[in-house]
């Protein structure tokens, strides 16, 4: 350790424990001179490896590749985080795949607990119609792939990893997530000796390479090599290369083509083949990847709704099929937090109580007593609706607001709502990069741990967790979303 890292000692230990690294809660510490060198270094560095989204101040940035690039928002140092909570929620992930499709083959138990959402979100029951018409026509989905990121943060009160939320669909930075992680133990492996830490507690990350051998033994186990892998894609997609990742993987590796296609389009080019087969634009279609389709946003018009529809009905394989997507919504998450719920799935007690362990409260509004405990503790708590995407959250004087709104409003709009725990994690010192500009701040971190999901029939072929991304965001802020400009994308320092 350098002299000037040795002299933080007593400083950290005030802060920190002893195992924490002594700048990676000090970075103010760091002498401004090396700081602007490791940020040239890895502004370069983003750049030759693709850290990259389209620049949303350039029009044709989320259309045309390589148009309008800038980096994304980065922290330039991982924050740290304790090696025995990391090894537990790596060793989730197979408990959850098995949760998402045990609980996706129960119809009942999805049409039973989004109910009364049904009735008042019209995404959610445009969703369940589809599902209900596959129930109607008795359409099995032999063979399931599922792609999956659990998120969590570790809380500071009770000393204890909680999952934030489990994601079905669309599970984003797979690509940038492996990027970021090579960032960070490229430049501790410059910078490293003169901080005081060590490169290889960044563990390595190969979510890209996960994500594709699942889809190319997916695609296998359809066993037409002619077929295509359909990526669903938004119209203006500013986070393409993320997705560029996994389809470059595909084609270099496994020599399977795909193509990008939106929802209106697969509308337009798409149809059913006597023998079930998705045909779009004259190709047979193997696998529907979806990138899109997790928001309402996503189906401005009816064409898009048939465009689903069509897909769902389709011999396809759909990463994920219409089940899986609902075991994705809050609803069935604070559903599945319930008492004696988790026995509906598993017989293993071990099994039952590990995910019942990183559960955090959740609760429905029809609970007159913890609605009335967050009108008067807002802050303790956190409002959410049947949305994926981020920015959707509602916290503070809003969600006491929003909660006394629909008590006085006498209509089950309160459905369309869960209330969850709020989660104090730690907060630390970070240095975030946001177009080539730093700005140092206290921030919070949320970990996700990718996992995937495969099997035919019943043999499980593929269940395993699969790579890991970070979104680090300045701790006073509620949402952290790294697209719409609040977080950034980071790593791991385990301690």
């Amino acid at each position: 350790m350098s002299k000037s890292s040795q002299q933080l000692n007593v400083e950290v230990e005030e802060v920190v424990d002893d195992s924490s690294p002594s700048f990676l809660n000090n970075y103010h510490e760091i002498d401004e001179k090396v700081v602007q060198q490791i940020v040239y270094d890895a502004l370069v560095f983003t750049t030759l490896n693709g850290l990259l989204v389209g620049d949303k101040s350039v029009q044709r940035s989320g259309r045309v590749p390589g148009v309008g690039l800038v980096h994304l928002p980065f922290s330039l140092l991982p924050p740290p985080f304790p090696q025995t909570h990391w090894n537990q929620a790596c060793e989730l992930a197979p408990l959850f795949n098995e949760l998402v499709d045990r609980v996706s083959l129960d119809a009942n138990f999805l049409q039973q607990s989004l109910s009364r959402t049904k009735k008042v979100d019209e995404f959610t029951s445009r969703l369940l119609d589809i599902h209900s018409k596959m129930l109607e026509i008795n359409k099995k989905e032999e063979i399931r792939l599922g792609l999956f990121r659990s998120d969590y943060m570790f809380d500071e009160k009770t000393q204890s990893l909680l999952q934030i939320e489990m994601n079905t669909i669309s599970t984003s930075f797979s690509g940038v997530g492996c990027i970021i992680t090579q960032l960070h133990r490229n430049i501790l492996s410059r910078y490293g000796k003169s901080l005081g830490l060590d490169s290889e507690r960044v563990p390595t990350n190969t979510a890209d390479s996960k994500y594709a051998e699942a889809l190319a033994k997916a695609w296998s186990e359809y066993n037409n090599p002619s077929a295509v892998i359909i990526v669903v894609v938004q119209a203006e997609e500013r986070n393409m290369y993320d997705q560029h990742f996994v389809s470059a993987i595909l084609r270099e590796r496994h020599h399977i083509t795909t193509i990008r296609k939106t929802l209106a389009e697969i509308n337009q080019e798409g149809e059913i083949l006597s023998d079930g087969t998705l045909s779009v634009d004259g190709q047979v279609v193997a696998i529907v990847y979806f990138r899109a389709g997790y928001t309402p946003a996503d189906y401005p018009s009816e064409s898009e709704w048939k465009a689903r529809l069509l897909i769902e009905q389709s011999s396809a394989i759909k990463c994920p099929n219409i089940s899986y997507h609902l075991v994705g919504t809050k609803k069935i998450q604070q559903e599945l937090a319930q008492p004696n719920v988790l026995e509906r799935f598993f017989e293993n007690k071990e099994d039952i109580a590990k995910l019942r362990k990183c559960f955090a409260g959740l609760w429905s509004l029809e609970d007159s007593d913890i609605v009335k405990r967050a009108i008067e503790t807002p802050e303790l708590f956190v409002m959410k609706p049947q949305r994926e995407g981020g920015g959707n959250n509602i916290y503070g004087d809003d969600l006491r607001e929003t909660l006394l709104k629909l008590q006085k409003s006498d209509s089950q709009e309160d459905a369309a709502y869960i209330l969850m725990q709020r989660i104090f994690p730690v907060n630390t010192e970070a240095i975030l990069v946001r177009n080539g500009f730093l700005h140092k701040d206290r921030v919070i971190s949320e970990f996700g741990i990718f996992s995937t999901y495969l099997r035919n029939k019943d043999k499980v072929i593929v269940n395993n967790e699969s790579g890991y991304m970070v979104r680090t965001k300045p701790s006073l802020s509620d949402e952290g979303g790294v697209l719409p400009g609040f977080g950034v994308i980071d790593s791991v320092y385990l301690t």
